[in-house]
């Protein structure tokens, strides 16, 4: 479990900050317009890099490609399915109008609810994904050998 502390702990501030951006959206009701879910990206890559970067300072020498890979992995899926939850959560109980005004704005029909969702989590997984392998190629130890 010692193993998943790191990235989880940075998967759920992650979490907190996507869910902190979407209600400042909401705020200024700006969260009907999927363009600003483009943040959502940086936010998440922000915390998978960082994850990644703690745990290879955290495992030194020891730090190898699959380790950093599982970081940031747990990172983002974690991330990612409390996010989930909570914009389920947000579109069903707190502001059940939210689905209807989203597709009034971007589609023609509203019998879509269970596809956003879906929708939602299976952006976040990808996105964690290709910013993972991204990031990985900046942290992997170099196997060439320098030559003089």
């Amino acid at each position: 479990m010692k193993n998943f502390t790191l990235p989880i702990r940075f998967g759920i501030a992650a979490s907190g900050s996507l869910i902190g951006y979407f209600l400042l959206l909401s705020l200024f009701d700006f969260h009907t317009n999927i363009f600003f879910s483009l943040f959502n990206g940086v936010i998440t890559g922000f915390a998978i890099y960082e994850a990644i970067r703690f745990r290879r300072i955290e495992e030194g020498s020891n730090f190898n490609y699959a380790k950093g890979f599982s970081t940031g992995i747990v990172t983002g899926f974690t991330a990612t399915i409390i996010f989930t939850v909570f914009f389920t959560l947000y579109a069903t109980e707190i502001n059940p109008e939210f689905l209807a005004n989203l597709s009034k704005a971007w589609f023609k029909n509203f019998d879509f609810e269970a596809i956003v969702f879906f929708t939602i989590a299976i952006m976040g997984f990808a996105t964690t994904l290709v910013l993972t392998l991204t990031f990985m190629q900046l942290f992997k130890s170099s196997s060439n050998a320098i030559k003089k």
